[in-house]
């Protein structure tokens, strides 16, 4: 991941494109085509195509906050995806989503902690949005998106707590009572995010989705900033 100034931006109704890498939407599906280097300590060349196909695209916006300062747009919350990266053992099919967050603050200047989880059911899938915010107050909020798109507003299960994070980032997800979610990938790990495929339980249904945790007290922390600064590079320059 590398942070790229203003001459590395295109921008149409339907491609957004930074430095050597683009989206581009074409009424059906997404292509995202990546032409990057990895950071450290593995430098290599991360290069390839992902192809995200939604099942439907859904109209929702979530707010994370009262003033609506922070929205999560959950774009294609069911999708296949195909990922041909070029490397050994990159190229696989299967069940992906697609979603954004927009903002109009730091989420550091909002936020303490956060978690987040997408996990697919037999018929779609069901993502939970917990948060601690920085005035005191909680967000919890749980929604289910069927095959074609429409969502729904659902009861969350009780919140689980499950192993700590390799940097020791705590991690809960919702799960049926009595119920206890574990770890079954990690997929990153940082002082202050972790990412990882997670088991839980949805009303009688085991399910392996995607989960993240967020802490941003870590994040404000000023011993973080050099750190980031190394494993994410500023280019501001840039020639198409």
């Amino acid at each position: 991941m590398t942070d790229r100034g203003r001459p590395a931006l295109r921008q149409t109704a339907d491609s957004f494109t930074v430095g050597p890498s683009s989206l581009t939407w074409d009424g059906q599906r997404l292509t995202i085509d990546i032409d990057e280097i990895g950071a450290p300590p593995l430098i290599s060349r991360v290069r390839g195509r992902i192809t995200l196909t939604p099942a439907a695209v859904t109209d929702v916006e979530v707010s994370l906050t009262p003033d609506n300062a922070h929205i999560w747009r959950p774009f294609a919350p069911v999708s296949s995806i195909d990922v041909a990266l070029e490397a050994p053992g990159w190229q696989w099919s299967g069940h992906g989503y697609f979603d954004a967050n927009f903002g109009t603050r730091a989420l550091e200047a909002d936020f303490d902690t956060w978690t987040w989880g997408r996990y697919p059911t037999t018929d779609g899938a069901t993502c939970f949005y917990d948060a601690h915010r920085r005035d005191g107050t909680e967000l919890n909020t749980a929604v289910h998106f069927s095959s074609t798109g429409e969502a729904t507003q659902v009861t969350a299960p009780p919140k689980a707590r499950f192993a700590r994070s390799l940097w020791a980032i705590a991690r809960e997800t919702r799960a049926d009572a009595g119920y206890q979610p574990k770890q079954t990938m990690p997929m990153l790990d940082a002082p202050f995010y972790t990412r990882a495929m997670v088991r839980t339980q949805i009303d009688g249904e085991e399910t392996v989705g995607v989960h993240e945790a967020l802490d941003l007290r870590r994040f404000r922390g000023p011993w973080l900033m050099p750190m980031i600064a190394l494993r994410v590079p500023r280019r501001r320059s840039w020639r198409f």
